[in-house]
């Protein structure tokens, strides 16, 4: 990747901390360096005193990203690999999906966070405070954060930490994508770098909706992904079992080097976070900006990044919940409660799903972009009386 200018890459405090800024951004992970570098890059908000705090050194490769897009993006310098082609695999189906117009990319945390940090501590109205948040507040007198016992006052405060998990009511699910990854190496070239694996449900499907995806590097080098859709996370050996089964009796791989590993949780809810109030604005996962049926995150926080940025340089406040979200949060209700109750296996959906429409439209619909017409087409290749049933509960209930 293309390193941004800037020879220090480290979330480490600069700058004497002042009294009060413009736009405070609590929390340096995807949602709040991805609004820094918007902010940025819009050229629009240099005369802005802007304070970036999170208590991590951001040093760590810690996290991995994985998102679809057609052209280039604004962190394409960040990305580390990217395919034209993936495979889908099932017991009941298998095939090479062409994902054309979309390239399937993938960003390293550690790539994403040096780019980021890079290019922010070139910015002279840029602070960076590594510290933790101790709370959020706004109302229609003041907003402020408090770190370290001191309230450092604001006109905007952005806030990506989520502080607390919240109760769920009827018809509000709480699960969890939780994964495990090996990035791993062989000695003798076993991968075609030309081709990842999406999905691969070809595994045992008892703690619930699990599947592998297999994203290689070199013919020498790969991400190997044990993914599950359920209610809690398994004990730490359970995923080293899983892992090491596939790659012995499913790729036939015995010599390998386990060279770094990564572990993550990530919340599948349809709970209705708070876009925020006064001059708080809630973002990420905070903000309800994960996909709640499946997880996805990076492509959703970029969009959020850019409406904030538009709203801001016209003067309005950021953060609104737009109508055709409302849409597919009702879908990913819908789904989660299937998930959930196990009326249909997760499996068998993305089977149905891929087998049954074309790649790129499924994509499509998993970014949120598919028109009405678009939803019924698809809603028409999936099995119509579990889902008519999970939809009228919800709306019933």
């Amino acid at each position: 990747m293309t390193q941004a200018p800037g020879s220090n890459h480290s979330f480490s405090t600069t700058k004497t901390l002042e009294d009060r800024y413009d736009y405070i951004i609590t929390g340096a992970g995807c949602a709040g360096l991805s609004l820094a570098v918007h902010l940025i890059l819009s050229g629009k908000f240099g005369d802005k005193k802007i304070l970036l705090v999170d208590k991590d050194a951001k040093s760590d490769n810690d996290h991995t990203w994985c998102f679809w897009e057609q052209q280039p993006g604004m962190f394409q310098p960040c990305v580390y690999r990217q395919w034209e082609q993936l495979f889908f695999h099932s017991d009941a189906f298998s095939t090479k999906l062409n994902l054309a117009p979309y390239s399937y990319k993938l960003i390293r945390g550690i790539d994403f966070y040096q780019y980021c940090i890079a290019l922010i501590r070139e910015q002279e109205n840029f602070t960076l405070l590594q510290a933790a948040v101790d709370h959020v507040s706004s109302n229609e007198e003041e907003s402020f954060v408090t770190v370290d016992g001191r309230n450092i006052l604001c006109t905007y405060i952005f806030n990506s930490i989520l502080f607390s998990i919240p109760a769920m009511s009827r018809n509000q699910y709480w699960m969890l994508q939780h994964f495990k990854g090996w990035f791993i190496s062989t000695d003798e070239p076993v991968f075609d770098a030309s081709a990842g694996t999406l999905m691969d449900f070809r595994t045992s499907q008892y703690h619930g909706t699990s599947f592998f995806y297999v994203l290689p590097f070199s013919p020498t080098e790969a991400l190997i992904e044990y993914t599950l859709f359920s209610n809690s996370v398994l004990p730490d050996d359970a995923y080293e079992s899983e892992l090491q089964q596939y790659l012995d009796q499913r790729l036939g791989i015995k010599d390998y080097t386990v060279r770094e590993k990564e572990f993550g949780v990530i919340p599948m809810t349809n709970y209705p976070f708070s876009a925020g109030h006064a001059n708080l604005v809630n973002i990420g996962t905070a903000g309800g900006k994960t996909k709640g049926s499946s997880g996805y995150t990076f492509q959703y926080i970029q969009k959020s990044s850019a409406a904030i940025v538009e709203e801001l340089a016209a003067g309005r406040r950021p953060g609104k919940t737009k109508r055709s979200k409302i849409k597919f949060s009702f879908y990913d209700s819908v789904l989660l409660n299937i998930l959930h109750h196990r009326t249909l296996e997760g499996r068998d959906i993305f089977t149905d799903l891929f087998k049954n429409n074309k790649p790129a439209q499924v994509l499509k619909f998993l970014d949120n972009e598919t028109s009405i017409a678009e939803d019924l087409s698809i809603m028409t290749t999936l099995p119509t009386i579990p889902f008519a049933k999970a939809a009228f509960n919800h709306l019933l209930y």
